[in-house]
């Protein structure tokens, strides 16, 4: 007997999040804007080939997160990123070393205090999805496939473990080009040197997991600073070997 995909085996909640990823970068980049209404429940059931109740959950978290609101009988709507045009960082913003060094400093101010009040705060629910997304980050990884998605999924789980919503907010708004490599390493071949540094960088992401599963916010705040950190270093020393 063939085996079912692997996008049939995973848990609805992984797949919410994924379509909730989805649907924030159609509306951040534009594709949707303030006022469009978003497509039926039907329709996004079948291009994402999910059922129901993921297109639910997503349409819910993406309603906590300010981006739309739905009319009860009519269908929902695109909220836009706030009233005001609101933080973000546009895809020119990421176009060189430098800008991707900046917005890694950016996150390390905010994402070291946010792994040690997710330390504090966190359920056992927000643990779960902080596993289900490692353990896609893993897959994708050992596949030979494009992790920035669950990569950037972890990082958002451990916002919302804070149980501040800015935190959250801030990170949706950013999206999954924060996640440095998905500039700077498109598409690239998986050979030995790449395999071997994107296993060091999800150790790097266990180290945080255990912290705050062990609700210790002094070593999640040291873990999330050194992979953030490390990641930074990574990339002035591409910098200064372009030069």
């Amino acid at each position: 007997m063939t085996p079912a995909p692997t996008t049939a085996r995973r848990r609805p909640r992984t797949l919410a999040l994924e379509l909730v990823e989805s649907l924030g970068d159609r509306i951040r980049n534009g594709q949707f804007t303030q006022g469009d209404k978003l497509p039926t429940e039907s329709a996004i059931m079948v291009e994402f080939e999910v059922s129901r109740t993921v297109v639910r959950e997503a349409i819910s978290r993406l309603q906590a997160a300010g981006l739309v609101e739905t009319r009860h009988g009519i269908g929902t709507f695109v909220l836009g990123l706030g009233e005001g045009p609101g933080f973000r960082i546009a895809p020119e913003q990421m176009a060189t070393l430098r800008d991707v060094i900046a917005v890694l400093e950016l996150r390390i101010g905010v994402e070291t205090e946010a792994a040690a009040l997710a330390a504090q705060r966190r359920t056992d629910a927000d643990l779960q999805a902080m596993r289900a997304a490692l353990d896609l980050v893993v897959q994708a990884i050992e596949s030979g496939q494009d992790a920035v998605g669950a990569d950037f999924q972890f990082h958002l789980e451990i916002a919302r473990a804070t149980r501040n919503d800015h935190f959250a907010d801030l990170m949706t708004a950013l999206g999954s080009m924060i996640i440095p490599r998905a500039r700077l390493e498109p598409g690239e071949a998986l050979d030995p040197e790449r395999l071997r540094y994107l296993r060091r960088v999800n150790a790097e992401h266990e180290s945080i997991f255990d912290a705050i599963a062990s609700q210790d916010p002094d070593g999640a705040r040291a873990a999330m600073r050194t992979h953030l950190a490390n990641s930074r270093e990574r990339r002035r020393r591409a910098q200064t070997e372009a030069v």
